[in-house]
């Protein structure tokens, strides 16, 4: 997974044929290394598949040796029976990673750090940043919570010294960049990645009344207001359903809402694969999302590129990417009924419903690899250099601090 690697001696970013130049790709010598520090599949969820997609499509970059370290290492042989006892998990698991990173981190030129809020920023971020710090080396944060706001003014003492600790802050939205200057943080946006060919996209002519739901169950998602407003859609479509994918804290008492909702043609498929889930985009016909606290949702930008028109609360970041009306329809955050409603006015109105799809397939192109690659590449390389240029200046002052001391006492007077 990981591997050791020469020393960059000289960081120019190399020309190289991408597909848009003509010029011949001749890789370095000694490329740039990376190492991405991010949740593994072991924690599904929206950093893991980002930081997968970002990791396969970097390792094509003849200019980068890039490598993944998880936050979530598992241990080895019989000794991950621990990872399975509560609290001790947590334990045994944030020892491994620690001892990982300060195996690791000394062998590359920039640590990219994935980053969630509150106590998920402790356990993982913090210590890659740390131990970066250690070893000197360039530390760039990917912040992608919803919660950001809350996250920066409840942690003022720990999160906010800490992250302006770091040498450049990415986020995936200009929503987030917004709040981050709120704390004085200066983040730049750079979008998720979405590999749109791995999704088929369809005309849903007519469109039926199949709903889905993607995300993780947990209250801040908001799934308790799909299941009110599908209550509402079902007593005026008999025939309509309801496909609710992801796991979370919240399932039981979201089941126990169904049935006190007399919910029918409802599925609770749990946690899924990533090919499950395109599966189940291309077997139902609208996207809901009932989002209370968000960022820039994959599971919307997915349904873009399936073909689902969708319906969404306006929480967080979500105006920054859906355009109401134009590439879905938004209404207020728990407004169950007007959700409803949207949702039945797209079935009511497939004119409006096919062109919501169409110029939604048409925004995915600013998730594709085309349109974010070379901004990657420029921030990589902006940090090399400034860990370049330091290390040249250091030299100077070292060699200088030697010439003075090797003078006669004589000459120095």
């Amino acid at each position: 997974m990981r591997q050791d690697h020469p020393q960059s001696s000289g960081v120019k970013e190399p020309a190289a044929d991408d597909g848009r130049s003509g010029s011949r790709v001749e890789a370095p010598i000694n490329p740039l290394r990376i190492l991405i520090v991010a949740p593994s599949f072991d924690i599904l969820g929206g950093q893991s598949v980002q930081a997968a997609r970002l990791l396969a499509r970097l390792r094509d970059e003849p200019s980068l040796s890039v490598d993944f370290l998880p936050i979530n290492p598992r241990l080895p042989g019989r000794l991950r029976t621990l990872q399975a006892v509560k609290y001790l998990r947590t334990f045994v698991t944030s020892l491994l990673y620690l001892a990982t990173l300060l195996a690791e981190v000394r062998k590359y030129d920039v640590i990219h750090i994935f980053s969630a809020s509150y106590f998920s920023f402790l356990l993982a971020p913090t210590p890659a940043i740390l131990v970066a710090r250690l070893y000197g080396k360039k530390t760039l944060l990917n912040y992608h919570s919803g919660e950001a706001e809350d996250h920066l003014a409840r942690w003022k003492r720990s999160a906010l010294p800490m992250i302006k600790s770091v040498d450049e802050i990415a986020v995936p939205s200009e929503y987030l960049v917004a709040v981050f200057s709120k704390f004085g943080l200066r983040a730049q946006s750079i979008y998720n990645l979405i590999e749109t060919e791995e999704f088929s996209f369809r005309q849903r002519s007519p469109l039926r009344p199949n709903f889905l739901s993607n995300r993780n169950l947990e209250a801040h998602y908001g799934v308790d207001t799909i299941l009110r407003a599908f209550a509402i859609i079902q007593q005026r479509i008999s025939d309509a359903s309801l496909t609710v994918v992801g796991d979370g804290s919240q399932r039981s008492s979201l089941e126990q809402l169904a049935g006190e909702l007399c919910l029918r043609n409802i599925s609770f498929k749990g946690q899924v694969s990533h090919q499950t889930i395109i599966q189940q985009y291309a077997a139902t016909d609208i996207y809901l999302n009932g989002s209370e606290i968000d960022n820039q949702p994959l599971s919307i930008l997915e349904a873009f590129a399936c073909g689902l028109p969708v319906v969404t609360t306006d929480a967080g970041g979500i105006p920054y990417i859906v355009a109401d009306g134009e590439t879905g329809l938004i209404v207020k955050r728990r407004d169950y009924e007007a959700m409803a409603e949207s949702a039945i006015r797209l079935l009511k109105e497939p004119e409006l419903a096919q062109s919501i799809c169409e110029r939604a397939r048409n925004e995915c192109q600013k998730y594709s690899w085309d349109s974010v690659r070379d901004k990657w590449m420029d921030l990589y390389y902006e940090l090399a250099n400034r860990n370049e240029a330091s290390a040249i200046v250091l030299s100077e002052l070292e060699a200088r601090e030697q010439a003075i001391s090797s003078e006669p006492k004589t000459a120095r007077r």
